[in-house]
């Protein structure tokens, strides 16, 4: 079971006016490479319920991948039989996913697991070229009768690639939600020179940040020791009330990367 997580206190009931997001790159549930590697989906499984969390933003998913199904099927635990967000997602949630990229033995993409009912799943292509498949996972969300939408988005390794996925996603906004509803775009941003903030301000996206402004609550890459600030969450409409990132060598084995999580509110 994952270390518990010090800022947030588990909750007992449903707070409707903070929302609890989480990003994590999951890393395809697995660790390691040749014979050290390992599966870490079931380890996930606990993590995730451990955030408890309204919404988990969710990168670098498999619905399935043949060889790595075959590869662990002989583990104690096994391979899923179904797509890793329906296995990830805790009792009641909501499950929405779609497909970035296609591999020779399978796929990834973006999923968000909601405990709040959810609308109509978009996805929009946002591939810079063809050796990075990327794409937007956009998710309408009740939120207490509240329509929030939430966007998952993996942006590209190069920083002219991630300048043109912000032009992108601005477009897509524009087409897709509507001016006077709240809006997250939460996920791996891979910004390691802390460049993005600026463009996503320009297209109405501000970055939430915890209260105190405490740098040590957003770094999440590497997890064995994060110095860089990877995964995020950008808001229109609402505001960050905290953030936090669970340590600790539990967490660090599952993933490259640390979840973040954020509590929001409306504005």
């Amino acid at each position: 079971m994952p270390a518990a997580i010090s800022r947030f206190a588990p909750s007992t009931q449903i707070d409707t006016s903070v929302l609890r997001v989480a990003t994590y790159n999951i890393h395809k549930g697995v660790r390691g490479v040749g014979p050290r590697k390992r599966l870490e989906i079931h380890n996930l499984a606990l993590a995730v319920e451990a955030l408890d969390a309204d919404l988990v933003c969710l990168q670098e998913v498999r619905l399935f991948h043949h060889r790595e199904a075959r590869r662990f099927d002989r583990t104690w635990f096994g391979w899923p039989e179904g797509g890793q967000a329906d296995f990830l997602a805790p009792d009641g949630y909501d499950v929405a996913y779609r497909t970035n990229a296609i591999t020779r033995h399978g796929e990834h993409g973006n999923a968000l697991l909601s405990r709040w009912p959810i609308g109509d799943i978009g996805h929009h292509d946002v591939s810079d070229h063809r050796f990075e498949q990327r794409g937007l996972l956009h998710v309408p969300i009740d939120w207490s009768g509240t329509r929030v939408h939430a966007v998952v988005a993996h942006f590209g390794l190069a920083h002219s690639s991630r300048v043109r996925q912000v032009q992108r996603l601005a477009r897509f906004i524009e087409s897709e939600v509507p001016p006077n509803e709240p809006l997250l775009v939460a996920g791996d941003f891979n910004d390691w020179g802390e460049k993005l903030d600026e463009p996503m301000r320009r297209i109405g996206l501000l970055r939430g940040v915890s209260g105190d402004g405490a740098r040590a609550q957003r770094l999440t890459f590497p997890a064995l020791v994060p110095v860089f600030a990877l995964d995020r969450v950008y808001l229109r409409g609402m505001r960050c009330r905290a953030t936090s990132v669970p340590r600790g060598m539990a967490w660090a084995r599952m993933s490259d990367h640390l979840p973040l999580l954020a509590e929001l509110e409306l504005e």
